[in-house]
């Protein structure tokens, strides 16, 4: 399709015989970034076959699990290649084909509408999305919270094999399960207290299904500055859901910052009671991914 404006001998050219002429491309332009380009594919093909292979019954049954069926339809979502009417549809559509509808096979409709719901806040709020919208229930003054997001945290070298698999993945892939997401931000506001307005510019810079509304605001939530009291995971919530895969072998094991009860974890993390721990398999909210 021709451009609709003079063209420029800078504009990116708008046909590559292969992907790897336009990976090559964009790396000779941003040397600065970091990562390598995602495997995830755009455009309406890969989405309508994501779209297609969309099981609402079994997302429901594992959508927790690092391994479990999820729909892979963040990123097409938030480039608005599919709408949310549209996922929507398909989905009532599979619950009309099945047992019938029930609270388990509802869970995609409700993640679909907490991610409109973030959408309409984002609208109301603006750029106060990137302030708490309470106070934090950590028993910590903001000020105890630091501003940068620490090296070796942002380069995956922290020593904890969960935790750089997550950040190395966000990094090379531009995408994370939602879990991951979760324990990864939990980590990094009240194990290694950091304000979560930095990780959250972090996965921004990262993640291709990164919107401000949906990832802000569940920065905030496990923060706990838009929900009732911090996300927190333990040990034994990493290992039930990770799949296997990081805790084998990882070099902090004997002594793992995340093992222990959810009430020893609160008592060493925070300052004021919170009286039960938030995480123990809940997810946050508006999670298509």
């Amino acid at each position: 399709m021709p451009l609709g404006w003079p063209g420029s001998s800078d504009d990116l050219p708008r046909q590559f015989p292969v992907r790897d002429a336009l990976v090559r491309e964009l790396a000779a332009r941003f040397p600065q970034a970091g990562g390598g380009a995602s495997p995830i594919r755009g455009g309406s093909e890969p989405a309508l076959a994501a779209l297609a292979a969309l099981n609402p019954v079994r997302y429901a049954a594992s959508r927790n699990h690092l391994d479990g069926a999820v729909s892979g339809l963040s990123p097409y979502i938030r480039h608005g290649v599919l709408t949310l009417a549209q996922v929507r549809d398909v989905v009532l559509d599979r619950m009309g084909r099945g047992p019938g509808p029930g609270p388990v096979n509802e869970k995609l409709l409700q993640e679909l509408a907490w991610r409109d719901y973030w959408q309409r806040l984002w609208i109301r709020l603006g750029d106060g999305i990137w302030e708490n919208q309470e106070p934090l229930k950590t028993g910590h003054p903001e000020a105890a919270y630091a501003w940068e997001l620490p090296d070796d945290i942002r380069e995956g070298r922290s020593g904890l094999a969960c935790i750089d698999a997550f950040a190395r993945q966000l990094m090379d892939t531009g995408w994370l399960h939602n879990h991951a997401r979760m324990w990864l931000a939990a980590y990094v506001v009240h194990w290694r207290r950091v304000r979560w307005q930095a990780g959250a510019r972090w996965f921004l810079r990262h993640l291709v299904d990164g919107d401000a509304a949906s990832n802000n605001l569940s920065w905030q939530w496990v923060a706990s500055s838009f929900s009732s009291k911090p996300y927190l995971f333990n040990r034994a919530n990493l290992e039930r859901f990770g799949a296997g895969r990081h805790c084998p072998g990882c070099p902090a094991a004997e002594a793992c910052p995340f093992e222990d009860s959810y009430e020893a974890l609160q008592t060493r993390l925070f300052s004021t009671p919170q009286g039960g721990g938030q995480a123990r398999g809940r997810s946050a909210r508006g999670e298509t991914s």
